[in-house]
């Protein structure tokens, strides 16, 4: 057999084959977009083992009585996509749960806040409309089921999945009984006041169940831009990655819930954005709350 033919069979065996697992362990998928999320996860889990995949660290182990996979999203609506059908064709995933920060865009909220929204979408799913007579029109072979935001018109996607033919849709669902656990814990959880350099907040922080949230691949510090997230949407929350996320485990039939926690108003404060300053706070106050969301986890008998 020549070297090209083994190359071919090789590849050929490969593809039918799939993707190669890198455990056979039932485990529930952490993930987060930045460091200091990732840093506090890790920094209580037992039996720890890394594993590199295509660039990506994953880190395995138990968290609590927890069989878990740790990795980072990445920043973006298409490295969040990414690592989410990666660590589901490397790992046997029963639930995916994400650990973040995010912009707050409900005015009723503060910076500290953790949002569990119940549904996510992408509003920069879109179509940038051309202007004429200083309106903004869509083409008449498309439709948007939003009002638009000058030229931006915000629209629905078309998922395959194996329920049968695609479906065109806009809002991906939190899984329920995962938000009915996420209830259960807010109920009973304090959230910090202050981050580690003693900045500290004017408010006691709050956790929100249930409602909307929206991601889009653009950081927003943009007052106008949040009043009109919040009037169309309904949305308590906008970030970069959780609407992807939510997507490809809808895709996948995977349960997936998210644990937003405000660092910043999205342009909505007073004075410059607040992220540099409630980062830490923000994130401790996420991966705090989903370590007690993991604990109260039910078990399978």
């Amino acid at each position: 057999m020549t070297r090209l033919r083994r190359i071919a069979l090789t590849a050929s065996l490969i593809l039918m084959t799939g993707p190669v697992m890198a455990d056979e362990v039932p485990r529930i998928a952490v993930m987060s977009a930045f460091p200091p999320e990732w840093v506090s996860l890790q920094a209580d889990i037992q039996d720890a083992r890394t594993r590199t995949i295509n660039g990506v660290e994953f880190v395995t182990g138990r968290l609590g009585e927890r069989q878990v996979v740790l990795f980072l999203s990445g920043v973006s609506m298409v490295n969040a996509a990414m690592t989410t059908q990666l660590a589901l064709d490397h790992f046997d995933i029963d639930a995916i749960v994400f650990s973040g920060i995010a912009g707050g865009v409900d005015p009723s909220l503060n910076i500290g806040d953790v949002v569990v929204a119940g549904q996510w979408g992408n509003y920069l799913e879109s179509i940038m409309a051309r202007e004429a007579d200083g309106k903004f029109a869509i083409p008449p072979f498309l439709d948007s089921p939003f009002p638009n935001y000058g030229m931006i018109f915000t629209n629905e996607t078309t998922v395959a999945s194996d329920r049968g033919e695609p479906q065109t849709r806009f809002w991906f669902p939190t899984d329920e009984a995962m938000l009915q656990v996420a209830a259960e814990v807010a109920a009973r959880t304090e959230l910090a006041e202050c981050n580690d350099q003693n900045a500290c907040l004017s408010h006691r922080p709050r956790i929100r169940v249930g409602g909307n949230g929206v991601s889009g691949s653009a950081f927003v510090d943009n007052a106008a831009l949040r009043t009109w997230i919040f009037d169309t949407f309904a949305a308590q929350v906008v970030d970069m990655e959780s609407a992807a996320v939510a997507q490809v485990a809808w895709a996948n039939e995977v349960p997936f819930i998210a644990f937003r926690s405000l660092s910043d108003l999205a342009g909505g404060g007073e004075g410059e954005n607040e992220m540099g300053v409630f980062m830490s706070l923000a994130a401790q106050n996420s991966a705090a709350l989903v370590k007690r969301f993991l604990a109260a986890l039910p078990t399978e008998e």
